[in-house]
């Protein structure tokens, strides 16, 4: 039954990401990108001293919403998933190193989609007369197109968040725990899914401020440890790193010559990797960042905005990158790399060499493979247990939406969120991440529509601080 609902999936998903999903945020990008005048060049600076100018890893409660870096934090921890190991690790193996550069492109102009999507969470949060606050994709939504249009399409955004980020997306992180601790420690993965289950159901009860608590702590710890073993590897590398800067640039543009086929089908392979796995990382114009970035309490929008593309930058042209340099610079380039084999396809498979496990041999491959396996599994299970919580949180704001704020409905929804985490354990690895790129692409649509709607309330946030 897995491989009959892999196949159907994988299909579907091949033409959304393939040509859907490629249109839609080069184009989004490429909008808010001439609208905010290069946004992401010209308010870079700034964006990077409101993040770290008051640096502190004890944001404090807030009466109501998080402070911009608690809210920051938040959404960085959903960004730094497995999408920035396993992901980049799989659009590498099968787009080959050029994926890497589409990445950096579709990061790019997902800086200024992610300024736009922050700014219009802002704009149109809302605030009850308990001083919660209320916001995301479905409120600008319902900005843009009043009636039922409107109501349509933020039921339908709600829904594909609940299932892409409540449920689905938990299991692609759960899962990759259980793989990479299983490969590490050998723990079967029933029990990682339980311990997991466990933590987070503790952590769920507590909602945003305890949610908000825990990554503002977690997420400059983890992409500290994993960036200082990145940046050692690299050095015990650094021969090879003009090379492998070599390789991404060079298979961007001429894949064909690696991974086989037409230009044009190479080319799309690599392109489309590169999209789907940055949307995965980054989410920007996927309309799940905006829920956590709608709680921060900032002076206008265009703070949050601005700390919002930091958020990207972080996570692709840093995080992401790091895993991209590790990759490649040990398994690919030098001798016996990848790309001095006549089979490439055959190369990776003799070697055993998945997205599951690239990174463990790449580390593994300088430190030995104890050491490689361990280092990543620990890293891993930061990444994916943050992501987890931010998700959950994204979810449920949808279920408060969907339901009218009934506390019986976030309690059934947090009962079948800690299921699925426990699930995902047990699932086929290739089916959960299949099944949470296509309720992702979901979301896209009608985020992406709403976006470009109110393209022009945008532009005058981004005009008012030349």
């Amino acid at each position: 039954m897995q491989d009959t609902l892999l196949k159907i999936v994988a299909t579907a998903n091949a033409y959304l990401s393939d040509y859907i999903l490629i249109i839609l945020l080069v184009a989004t990008g490429l909008i808010f990108t001439i609208r905010t005048r290069f946004v992401q060049v010209r308010c870079f600076g700034e964006g990077m001293k409101k993040v770290f100018g008051n640096f502190k890893l004890l944001g404090g409660k807030q009466a109501g919403g998080l402070s911009s870096f608690q809210a920051l934090a938040t959404a960085i921890a959903a960004q730094v998933g497995t999408g920035n190991i396993v992901g980049a690790s799989g659009a590498i193996l099968i787009g080959g190193p050029g994926a890497i550069f589409w990445m950096w492109v579709i990061a790019f102009l997902g800086m200024a989609t992610i300024y736009a999507e922050a700014v219009l969470a802002q704009e149109t949060r809302e605030i009850d007369a308990n001083g919660e606050v209320h916001g995301g994709p479905v409120y600008y939504i319902k900005k843009a197109f009043t009636g039922g249009f409107g109501k349509f399409l933020s039921v339908f955004f709600s829904i594909a968040a609940i299932l892409a980020l409540g449920f689905m997306g938990s299991m692609v992180q759960s899962n990759s725990i259980a793989e990479s601790c299983n490969t590490a420690f050998g723990i079967p993965g029933w029990i990682i899914g339980l311990i997991l289950a466990v933590i987070s159901a503790i952590i769920f009860i507590g909602g945003i401020q305890r949610i908000a608590s825990v990554t503002e702590k977690l997420v400059p710890i983890m992409a500290g440890l994993f960036l200082v073993g990145g940046l050692v590897v690299l050095i015990m590398r650094i021969q090879y790193i003009p090379a492998t800067f070599g390789a991404i640039f060079k298979y961007a543009f001429t894949p064909d010559a690696l991974i086989g086929g037409g230009i044009g089908y190479a080319l799309k392979t690599a392109i489309s990797q590169g999209a789907k796995r940055g949307l995965f990382s980054n989410e920007a114009g996927m309309g799940s960042t905006p829920h956590a970035h709608a709680q921060a309490n900032v002076d206008k929008p265009h703070d949050q905005g601005v700390a919002a593309m930091v958020g990207v930058f972080i996570d692709t042209f840093v995080v992401l990158t790091m895993t991209a340099l590790v990759v490649i610079s040990t398994l690919y380039v030098g001798e016996g790399g990848l790309l001095a084999s006549a089979d490439y396809t055959a190369a990776i498979a003799e070697q055993g060499i998945m997205k599951t496990n690239a990174m463990q041999l790449a580390v593994g491959s300088v430190f030995g493979s104890s050491f490689g396996n361990i280092f990543v599994a620990i890293c891993l299970l930061f990444f994916a247990f943050s992501t987890i919580l931010s998700w959950n949180f994204f979810g449920k704001i949808n279920v408060q939406y969907l339901f009218k704020n009934s506390k019986l409905s976030t309690v059934i929804y947090s009962i079948i969120a800690i299921v699925f985490i426990f699930l995902g354990t047990l699932a086929s690895n290739d089916l959960v991440w299949e099944l949470t790129d296509f309720f992702n692409y979901l979301m896209v649509l009608p985020n992406v529509i709403a976006l470009v709607a109110l393209a022009k309330i945008v532009a005058n946030a981004s005009k008012k601080n030349k």
